[in-house]
């Protein structure tokens, strides 16, 4: 193809300008390579574009015709190069996020919105849906990043540590393990498990302190809301392990008690994961910076 974007803007240049000096000037060309553009332009078609001898400068049909494409493709062509340059420097860019810990929502939310207000103009969405993995997803690009407790080491995936929690028995205020300084596997035998649904194999409290010890507990049931799992524990329906971010606002009201599982406590760290291309990403590194700060 003959027609090249820089022949649209000296057309509209000297449509604008009316003066082929000027127009020249315009798109940083001397009016003779200015003239010898337009002339390659209309000996390649055999077309006139201007109409020679008039003041200002005219178009002819066929001249028109090309002004109507530059007028409709160049502005789009400039706001893209805006926005590609925008993009390279982290001015703007999208965020989706996935998360592996339901309990993480609460705790996202106020962050979300310190963010919102400082990039206004990055796309953001929350994928809370587990039915697909998050990690090949990160890699293929669907989403933009995955906050998790399960580092892992993965082509071109970066895993920045957000802060340290420890996961902890919550349980009503009158339960008789509240006695206990902390809490051992075999206590859960009798006791109803009241988990987010979840396989168990991205359930701490499973695969890091009741597997290991082959206890089971008495019964698993299931909540989605973090909130009503809480009601659940208070009205004596079950005990649950939650982070211990999770319970800050539910021991104030007196219903709930909690204790660390085991004597030393089972404690883990949160990871905010992305692409390494995307690690240098002003509003990436905001978004950390924001997590981290939330929790302290």
């Amino acid at each position: 193809m003959f027609l090249e974007i820089r022949h649209l803007r000296s057309l509209l240049a000297i449509e604008q300008e009316g003066n082929l000096a000027r127009a020249a000037e315009r798109v940083h060309l001397t009016q003779s390579a200015l003239s010898h553009q337009i002339k390659a332009l209309e000996r390649y078609y055999g077309l006139p574009l201007f109409l020679r001898n008039t003041k200002p400068l005219r178009l002819t049909a066929s001249g028109q015709r090309l002004l109507k494409l530059a007028q409709r493709i160049l502005p789009d062509i400039d706001d893209t190069e805006t926005a590609l340059f925008r993009l390279a420097k982290g001015e703007i860019g999208r965020l989706f996020i996935a998360i592996e810990c339901h309990a993480c929502f609460e705790w996202l939310l106020p962050v979300l919105d310190a963010f919102r207000l400082r990039w206004p103009e990055v796309e953001v969405d929350i994928r809370v849906n587990l039915s697909f993995e998050p990690m090949p997803a990160l890699q293929k690009g669907d989403i933009d990043l995955v906050i998790s407790s399960d580092p892992l080491v993965l082509e071109g995936v970066v895993f920045e540590p957000l802060f340290d929690y420890e996961a902890r028995l919550v349980m009503a205020h009158t339960h008789v393990l509240t006695r206990k300084t902390y809490i051992e596997p075999e206590d859960l035998v009798q006791e109803t498990l009241i988990t987010y649904p979840v396989q168990r194999q991205r359930l701490d409290v499973f695969t890091r302190f009741l597997q290991p010890a082959g206890i089971e507990p008495a019964a698993v049931r299931q909540s989605e809301l973090t909130a009503v799992i809480l009601l659940l524990v208070a009205s004596q329906r079950g005990v649950a392990v939650l982070p211990d971010w999770v319970l800050r606002e539910g021991l104030q009201k007196d219903s709930l008690s909690s204790r660390p599982l085991s004597a030393s406590g089972m404690k883990g760290t949160l990871f905010a994961a992305f692409r390494h291309s995307d690690a240098q990403a002003s509003f990436m590194r905001e978004f950390v910076a924001l997590a981290r700060s939330q929790k302290q």
